[in-house]
């Protein structure tokens, strides 16, 4: 399992990140998180990514997340 995150959004108090696993990507959000003073915390929500990437993991060898189809040439 491959990821990248991105750049936090304030607002929203997320990360985008990039999943990749046997040939599917897929894309989404993922909580922030912020320490007790309300500071974002990057070692907390490395580890949050880790856990949710755990999880698109086992989605995508299910077959629950699969790759998006080609479109066809019509």
């Amino acid at each position: 399992m491959r990821h990248e995150i991105g750049k936090l959004d304030k607002a929203r108090r997320t990360v985008p990140v990039f999943f990749e696993h046997n040939g599917v990507t897929h894309t989404r959000d993922v909580n922030a998180c912020y320490d007790a003073k309300g500071k974002y915390d990057d070692d907390a929500t490395v580890a949050r990514v880790q856990e949710v990437a755990a999880g698109v993991e086992r989605k995508i060898e299910l077959g629950v997340i699969v790759a998006d189809p080609t479109p066809s040439a019509s």
